[in-house]
């Protein structure tokens, strides 16, 4: 069987949400100037958690303003219906796994057309486990499906998501829209969109459930 087949033929699939799911709008420097960060700070959540109580939980706040105000900006990338439609119809087991908050993620998921795909319980944020890379968000979200890595599916278009992936045990799939695919070693497959995910699934086979 073809290595691309069976991590297609996999149950289990979660997607980090902004810039996979959705179209990118983040600008994380900008973003990082709003906080009030250095340039030698590449990571919003473990800048914030080396804070004072009081100064976190204000940059949380306003944090959480500005992914608020990029939410009503984006939209679904195209094919992501399109591919999860595919997966519930084979019966995959979908979640979302994102270092935004869970409470930004299900109102960007009505934003955008998707939220009646995902249940509440498989949307997981920074709150809900520890961010990505950690793999306990995965973990979790295994544990609640009666899942196992081997039949699981990591799909992002950031280092993180791939780490994740690569913690856990689970495949990878990068989706790169500008066809960088900047780390081949964490990927085992590599798309360009969510469409051209949708069309290898096409021709994929789900692998039975296990009794």
């Amino acid at each position: 069987m073809d290595f691309h087949h069976h991590i297609l033929s996999r149950r289990c699939w979660i997607f980090d949400l902004d810039g996979t799911l959705t179209l990118p709008v983040h600008d994380f420097a900008a973003i990082r100037t709003a906080l009030g960060m250095a340039d030698t700070d590449p990571d919003i959540l473990q800048f914030l958690a080396s804070l004072p109580p009081v100064e976190a939980a204000a940059k949380h706040a306003r944090l959480m303003e500005i992914e608020y105000d990029l939410s009503a900006k984006t939209a679904a990338a195209p094919g992501a219906g399109q591919l999860l439609d595919q997966l519930l119809r084979r019966d995959a087991l979908v979640g979302i796994l994102t270092r935004n908050t869970r409470e930004i993620a299900i109102h960007t998921l009505g934003q955008i057309g998707l939220k009646g795909y995902f249940t509440s319980e498989a949307i997981l944020g920074r709150d809900e486990a520890a961010p990505k890379p950690h793999p306990e968000g995965i973990e979790k979200l295994l544990a609640s499906w009666g899942g196992a890595p081997d039949d699981s599916v990591m799909v992002g278009d950031y280092l993180f998501d791939l780490q994740v992936g690569r913690a856990a045990g689970t495949a990878t799939i990068h989706v790169d829209r500008s066809g960088a695919f900047r780390w081949p070693e964490l990927a085992d497959l590599a798309v360009s969109t969510l469409e051209d995910l949708a069309e290898k699934l096409a021709y994929s086979v789900p692998i039975p459930a296990p009794y």
